[in-house]
């Protein structure tokens, strides 16, 4: 289609980036997707690569004209020297240990399927340790998600107008570092909790 219409492409790394693709490179990697296809590739810094803030890469002359052009950058500041340096010591932990990719993925694909087994709507996820609980409901969604608070599991919801109110959900965020059995009475419990809100409803 952009090739079809001529028109400029920009791919959200997000979700992705330190995730998905053989060295978390991302939806790039993992599609092997050839970057000089795509014009603009925006992401954040604030998940995998631990730090603050987000990116647009691209060709040097189309940096340039966002850079005078976008709003955004006219009364903005630029990144920190810390958050930088803490978001490229990510990338090169990433790169100096792919286990913790594979411990991941592994995470992941535990955390789903025993939600699946659950019965827990998670829509069509697949692949991202990015999993969400689909409740419906933006009241019913909070009131799920400070009941697992209580249970020591922070989870945050993600309620009407970010998403539709048919798709308010709780966002779960599994990484490198859980314990299975962290997994295991996580989604138990979401499972127990959610089965009392319906039951209530």
């Amino acid at each position: 289609m952009k090739k079809k219409y001529q028109a400029l492409m920009m791919i959200d790394e997000a979700h992705s980036i330190g995730v998905l693709g053989a060295t978390g490179g991302g939806i790039g990697e993992h599609f092997a997707v050839d970057r000089d296809d795509v014009e603009l590739w925006s992401g954040t810094m604030s998940k995998a690569l631990a730090g603050c803030g987000g990116y647009v890469a691209g060709s040097a002359a189309l940096i340039r004209y966002l850079k005078y052009t976008t709003p955004g950058f006219v009364y903005s500041v630029g990144m920190t020297p810390m958050n930088a340096a803490a978001s490229l010591a990510a990338i090169r932990q990433m790169r100096a240990e792919p286990e913790a990719l594979d411990r991941l993925r592994r995470n992941s694909r535990l955390f789903l399927q025993l939600a699946t087994d659950a019965g827990i709507d998670t829509k069509d996820t697949e692949d991202t340790p990015v999993i969400p609980c689909i409740v419906g409901d933006s009241l019913r969604t909070l009131a799920l998600s400070k009941a697992l608070l209580r249970r020591g599991i922070n989870v945050n919801p993600i309620l009407y107008p970010a998403v539709p109110e048919d798709l308010a959900r709780l966002r779960f965020f599994v990484t490198s570092c859980h314990t299975e059995d962290q997994i295991r009475s996580t989604v138990a419990a979401l499972a127990e909790e959610l089965a009392t809100l319906v039951a209530a409803a």
